[in-house]
């Protein structure tokens, strides 16, 4: 239900990534505001166009308040309440857009395409009167008699009396990934908390992972600090000639950034087995096919390319005979298909990184309009704050679910909680 409160005002949002151009299209509820979208790049949802590997996974039926990361994680509830998956995916069928789910709560758009989510907003934003300004890079902004004022880095600026900072994070600076949003935001007296790389590819000690470049399995991930699990996680893994990518990855790849020296990614290969399985495993190949030879021990579970590196690892030539490998050489191999450790280097960084962990500290936000406790009329939404959510479509719902809550308060209307 929307009810309205307040007289006609400007509103200006600053980026046309998800939670600006959801901001938009909420503030435009009403006629009676006029609504400025300012984008820095030659168009909006460029950023949106390379999620979900150009599919744009769009949402998850899952996006509960667990799922999502931060200083105060707790601050997400609100506004995820408010505008959940079932009402978000209400929202994208009401602006033309049909979507369908996967087994796994993934929600993509039926054309599998991003550029239909973004074709969507657009077209919705230009038919109900927003005006987009691109090109526009927000250099400085000023509180002056109640309003503000946005410069330009070209000198040009916009006069507004509600102003939303939906500048995105560091992530993705190949597309258009920046800070400004922090340091708008801080120039206006908030706080940042430290900034890392999120859903981003991992650097490991390459010495194996290099021979198996571009090779996917399924396995269970841990990251690991002496005798402390930092992070679990069970998904696929591509290794890669830097270490290791994929989906499973991206899952604990925010604990990886955040992990100090030291820390071993170990991965668990065939996770549905124990260590005792496999050397019984092994041992019944071994029985069956004792002439076979070793790069064939894991032929049907393993991709053979992984065997013949593990056997490189052991020390035992590729062309040995199955009957001949010890129980002490069977033991070896069974140890690296549990436990195959490579020691943590970093991350691939923001240029790589899907998503920014950390940001302005939401303890000066409020949680159910997104406006600052210390700037009458300023409001902040997406990536810009210290919420980042699990991969799967989780930060794009945080993306259209806080950029709505932002763009109603700065209209003047309410939407009651489900």
């Amino acid at each position: 239900m929307l009810c309205m409160e307040n007289d006609m005002k400007t509103i200006a949002i600053l980026g046309g990534g998800a939670s600006g151009m959801a901001a938009a299209l909420a503030a435009r509820e009403t006629l009676d505001n006029e609504v400025l979208l300012l984008e820095r790049q030659s168009r909006v949802g460029r950023k949106l166009l390379a999620t979900g590997n150009g599919r744009c996974n769009l949402t998850n039926l899952h996006a509960l308040p667990e799922r999502y990361h931060g200083e105060d994680p707790a601050f997400a509830v609100p506004a995820l309440t408010r505008c959940d998956p079932d009402r978000t995916l209400s929202w994208f069928a009401s602006l033309g857009l049909l979507t369908r789910a996967e087994p796994s709560g993934r929600v993509y758009p039926l054309s599998d395409a991003a550029g239909s989510v973004v074709d969507a907003l657009r077209l919705a934003m230009d038919a109900r009167g927003v005006t987009t300004v691109c090109g526009f890079t927000a250099a400085e902004v000023r509180l002056e008699g109640g309003r503000f004022t946005v410069a330009s880095d070209t000198g040009k600026t916009v006069e507004c009396d509600k102003l939303i900072v939906a500048c995105g994070g560091m992530a993705g600076a190949k597309l258009g990934g920046v800070r400004d949003g922090y340091d708008l935001l801080a120039s206006l007296g908030h706080k940042c908390t430290g900034l890392h790389p999120s859903l981003v590819q991992l650097k490991t000690d390459n010495t194996w992972t290099r021979a198996m470049k571009g090779v996917r399995t399924q396995a269970g991930i841990a990251l690991i600090d002496g005798n402390t699990t930092l992070a679990e996680a069970r998904g696929e893994v591509q290794f890669t000639d830097y270490g290791v990518t994929g989906p499973g990855i991206y899952d604990i790849s925010r604990s990886a950034s955040l992990s100090g020296e030291g820390a071993i990614l170990r991965l668990r290969l065939l996770p549905e087995l124990n260590e005792v399985d496999i050397i019984n495993y092994f041992i019944q190949k071994q029985e069956n096919f004792p002439n076979y030879m070793a790069e064939n021990l894991l032929t049907g579970t393993l991709h053979n390319t992984i065997c013949r590196t593990f056997l490189r690892r052991a020390g035992i030539p590729a062309d040995t005979r199955l009957w001949a490998l010890s129980e002490e050489m069977l033991r070896e191999l069974a140890a690296l298909v549990t436990a195959f450790d490579l020691p943590l280097i970093g991350t691939l960084g923001f240029t790589e990184a899907q998503v920014t962990a950390g940001g302005m500290e939401t303890s000066d936000f409020d949680p159910v309009t997104m406006e600052s406790r210390l700037v009458s009329g300023l409001y902040a939404c997406g990536e810009v704050l210290d919420i980042d959510g699990d991969c799967g479509g989780f930060n794009l719902q945080w993306a259209w679910s806080s950029g709505r809550a932002a763009g109603l308060a700065a209209a003047g209307l309410t939407e009651e909680a489900l």
